[in-house]
């Protein structure tokens, strides 16, 4: 596809969701007839992908709903719009695929899908069970159903079913692509029966569709298992306990499978689903009713118990144990081996994670249902699973208590590199990834042999591991939920790369593996919404073509459209290297991260604190333009264990104790200072230096660092001239830092959207009097409309300032937000009235022209610290993705009165103060704050525009303050905002 083309797809893509009217539609699809062809339909797909993950998902239904129709009048699959070339179907294999699936559904027919006559003749034909063939069953189904009557149509329907069914179990050939042929097949019949007209037989087509989806090979995993629930969910509108009972448990059964496989949605409500589907299949599927169908459904529910996270951990595991149990009494080794084995494997697992009983006996119990295992799961007979049960068993040897420990690391190390000759990163690279981290494990705790040289060969399985997952993340493109989901699930393996490079003392390899690990996500979006300001449009053109060229390889790899894959897996990974080349070129970092190169962009007055939490402890890096320094002190995990626990009073007095965490808020960041050792940290960075820059890790990012004390007795924001500001990862300050905007020339601003704030006016009518280019939405007209009616005013401004009620969503961080007029009934807020994380997402959105986004509100800088790949979400990254090089946001919920004074302050040093920076500005403003008397503060307000009730309500308020000096001295007033960015 070249890049005019594409670009005139998502043109004409544009003008359908643009259009008002059927009319106009009709219109626009006539005047380019030319584009409608099946690679504007994958185009379509990828853009419904797009507006789903962002949450919009009646249009994503919309424009799937159109492409099916258009599909069907091009007399194109919709599900082969990512797949077929159709340059490959010609009139001469027209005839040989049609003469070939006349002659399966004649036997088919004849037979009655009699599996002893079809697979011979399937397996006389596999180089024909591809993706022509199942465009030619669509084609040719398409137009053969059109033609027929209705009895007719149902009975051919019925044969094609039944053909699907055969298939999907046929074993030889290439697995992918007969799935794809059920898939397609199924589509087919679900087109004449439908659940209007024939409902047992539509449901029943249905569920089919949806285990075909659950065990699809191509496509997106994470949108497969989405279809197949969606697909189950359907089916139980009619296969209903009351009406079929049998059937009701079948699909409550795969569900459950569904929902525990599921990559989507919060895992430990997937599981609770998982669960409950399963237990309510189980009410049909007895022991005396239907003992095998409960034996499966026991094995299923113990695999959903061993992933728990809900409940008692320890009661979890007992339950699947004695599911497993349940299990192996009718999946014995004489009847059923295979079901056997599969369970010994999986009690393996539940005896290996158990917490009651004797640990030692739990993992001798673990090795011996892993060894009866592999006594049916051979290598020759079952390869995959002979390889999942090596490496379970070199987990178990891993955790061994008897025996010599150092013999059963070898044997451990034995298992995994067994598993590794199946596991191949062409075939299973996730599953090649995983065994390679754990040998990476094995060799680090390694007793025999060089200890060097042991380490060496665990940070070369670590790499492995993390480049097999970092092109897997790459090739995920349309959902930034899995991306991150993936960066979480493999945070461990970077966390061990970097404690195995420290160990050997390389240092610099350490902090790139830990900028590898940080942000990915939001440096990938960034660096894609600034490309065409960081590079020349002849260099955009460049990288856009070859980002083309490897999506295309990389869908004709996944759905097995290359004779000889792996030559072009070489192929694409030497497009991957002249692309990241050619960007690297451009950028100041570089897309792997060369620290070399960050270091050399350094001022000469500027130091960078970064901090890393690994599974020994706090590690602390000082980075100057010529010096890295490591401070030594937190090799021992009992360092790591004061700053946890300091953090889990911190955060429980915060949510339950409030009054108590302000009251204690000094004394607690005197703590925290200490269990640092902030002050060891200083004596690494020379006293010339005037500008810091803090990038925390994980819960870090909650606290206010700038605000630490230092031993003169002023604070850690005091000791640098130049100022303090903060940044999620070094990649991400960079890529900031070459955004160019104006200075503070033009204002946008909300006030007060609730109209309960009662010195927000006063904040926001005094910063807007500095401005002469300025649109404020003040009180009841600050609503999301007309927020969304303003994009001009917010595009073109240099600075924008929020002053509204703020709101952090701990358990879903993309529903934090801003909330405006409308939003908030009952005590209740209404998401779609605000503005959210998952808003800002958009790429409508655009700060292009941003300098400054204040956000003066409470919780706006918080972050979802529970994600351990470190991938910063929270407020402050949607609006440094919207384009803003600069946010100002709140640790905790803040006071409106200090708030407004620090904001009026902070923004009248930005104006009156050539060239000061944003963090400096901040942190004069807050040194301003905490300094100030009561009499410093009466005569400063005397000065605003305050009329008659801000002259009461002021005067009221430090009349109770009478035996303060200084009234705003706790570091509550003040240290709650940061500086993110430039």
């Amino acid at each position: 596809m070249n890049e005019q083309r594409q670009e005139a797809y998502l043109n004409l893509i544009q003008q359908l969701l643009s259009c008002p009217s059927k009319e106009e539609l009709l219109e626009i699809l006539q005047g380019n007839q030319d584009l409608l062809d099946a690679e504007f339909l994958q185009i379509l797909e990828a853009v419904a992908e797009v507006m789903s993950n962002k949450g919009r998902k009646y249009t994503a239904d919309w424009l799937r709903d159109w492409g099916n129709q258009l599909a069907e009048a091009l007399n194109l699959s919709p599900n082969l719009c990512n797949t077929t070339q159709s340059s490959e179907i010609t009139e001469k294999n027209i005839d040989i695929y049609i003469e070939f699936l006349l002659e399966l559904l004649e036997l088919t027919e004849e037979t009655r899908g009699d599996k002893d006559v079809i697979y011979p003749l399937l397996a006389a034909n596999t180089d024909r069970l591809d993706n022509i063939f199942a465009e030619i069953l669509w084609r040719w189904a398409t137009v053969a159903l059109k033609k027929s009557d209705e009895k007719t149509a149902q009975y051919l329907a019925t044969v094609i079913g039944n053909f699907c069914n055969l298939i999907s179990q046929f074993s030889l050939g290439d697995k992918a692509n007969n799935m794809e042929i059920a898939i397609i097949g199924y589509e087919i019949v679900l087109t004449v029966f439908t659940r209007e007209t024939f409902p047992y037989e539509w449901a029943k087509a249905e569920n089919n569709l949806a285990n075909f989806y659950a065990n699809r090979i191509l496509g997106d995993k994470a949108s497969n298992i989405e279809k197949s629930i969606g697909a189950y969910q359907k089916v139980l509108n009619v296969y209903t306990a009351e009406a079929f009972p049998y059937e009701w448990a079948v699909t409550k059964n795969n569900l459950g499978i569904a929902y525990r496989d599921r990559i989507l949605g919060d895992k430990a409500s997937n599981i609770e689903q998982s669960i409950a589907a399963l237990e309510a299949a189980l009410t049909v599927r007895t022991y005396d009713a239907f003992p095998i169908d409960w034996a499966i459904t026991q094995y299923n529910l113990g695999l959903a118990y061993i992933e728990r996270i809900l409940g008692d951990e320890a009661k979890n595991i007992e339950q699947s144990i004695t599911a497993f149990q349940y299990a192996l009494s009718i999946n014995t080794y004489e009847d059923f081996p295979t079901d056997w084995a599969g369970t010994q494997n999986a009690l393996g697992i539940a005896y290996e994670e158990r917490i009651l009983g004797n640990k030692t006996n739990n993992i001798e119990n673990s090795i011996a249902a892993y060894k009866a295992a592999l006594t049916v799961r051979t290598r020759d007979t079952f390869p995959i699973d002979w390889a999942q049960t090596q490496y379970n068993l070199g987990n178990a040897y891993a955790k061994r208590i008897l025996g010599e420990k150092a013999n059963n690391i070898e044997q451990s190390i034995i298992a995994y590199k067994a598993a590794l000759n199946v596991r191949t990163s062409e075939a299973l690279p996730i599953d090649w990834a995983q065994t390679q981290n754990n040998l990476g494990n094995a060799y680090l705790k390694r007793i025999w042999g060089d200890k060097i040289e042991n380490i060496q060969a665990a940070i070369a399985a670590y790499r492995k591991a993390i480049d097999a997952v970092e092109l897997l993340r790459e090739q995920i493109f349309f959902s930034s939920e899995a991306k991150q989901k993936l960066a979480e699930e493999w945070s461990t393996s970077y966390i061990c790369i970097v404690q195995a490079c420290l160990e050997l003392g390389n240092i610099k390899e350490a902090i790139e593996y830990i900028e590898r690990s940080k942000t990915r996500n939001l440096v990938e979006l960034i660096l894609k919404r600034d490309r065409q300001t960081i590079f020349p449009q002849d260099v955009v053109t460049r990288l856009e073509k070859l980002q083309d060229e490897i999506a295309q390889g990389q869908y004709q790899i996944q759905d097995s459209l290359t004779e000889n894959p792996k030559a072009l897996g070489q192929h694409l990974q030497k497009l991957r290297q002249q692309r990241n080349e050619l960007q690297d070129s451009y950028l100041p970092v570089g897309s792997g991260f060369n620290f070399e190169q960050f270091q050399a962009t350094l001022d000469e007055n500027t130091a960078v604190i970064e901090w890393y939490i690994t599974n020994e402890g706090l590690e602390t890096f000082v980075i100057t333009c010529n010096s890295l320094k490591r401070l030594k002190l937190f090799t021992s995990t009992d360092n790591l264990e004061a700053l946890e626990d300091w953090k889990n009073k911190y955060l429980n007095a915060y949510y339950r104790k409030k009054s108590e965490w302000i009251n204690t808020l000094d004394s607690r960041l005197n703590c925290l200072a200490q269990i640092l050792h902030i002050e060891e940290i200083l004596k690494l960075i020379p006293e010339n230096y005037s500008y810091l820059v803090l990038i925390p890790h994980l819960y870090l990012h909650l606290l206010p660092l700038h605000a630490l004390p230092v031993a003169d007795g002023g604070f850690l924001c005091d000791r640098f001239s130049d100022g303090v500001s903060y940044a999620p990862s070094c990649q991400l300050l960079q890529q900031i830092n070459l955004r160019q905007r104006l200075n503070f020339k033009s204002l946008f601003a909300i006030q007060n959207p609730t109209e309960d704030l009662l010195y927000t006016d006063l904040e926001v009518e005094t910063i807007s009097s500095l401005f002469p280019d300025k649109k404020v939405l003040s009180r009841e007209e600050a609503t999301k409309i007309a927020f969304s009616q303003s994009s001009s005013q917010t595009q073109q401004a240099n600075y924008l300032h929020f002053s509204c009620h703020g709101t952090f969503n701990l358990n879903s961080p993309q529903d934090s937000c801003l909330v405006l007029a409308g939003a908030e009934k009952n005590g209740r807020l209404d998401l779609s009235k605000c503005l959210t994380l998952g808003n800002l997402f958009e790429r409508d959105f655009n700060l292009s022209q941003c300098r400054l986004v204040v956000l003066s509100a409470c919780e706006t800088g918080l972050i979802d610290f529970q994600n351990t790949s470190d991938e910063y979400i929270g407020l402050p990254s949607g609006f440094l993705y919207a384009g803003s090089s600069s946010v100002v946001s709140s640790l905790w919920t803040v006071s409106d009165l200090s708030t407004s004074f620090l904001m009026i302050k902070f923004i009248q040093y930005l104006k009156d103060v050539e060239d000061i920076s944003v963090p400096l500005a901040l942190n004069q403003a807050q040194a301003w704050l905490r300094n100030a008397t009561k009499e410093d503060l009466q005569e400063w307000a005397s000065n605003l525009p305050l009329d008659d009730t801000w002259k009461g309500e002021n005067s009221d308020y430090f009349e109770n303050k009478n035996n303060e000096i200084n009234p705003f001295k706790s570091p509550y007033y003040w240290a709650a905002f940061t500086a993110i960015g430039k």
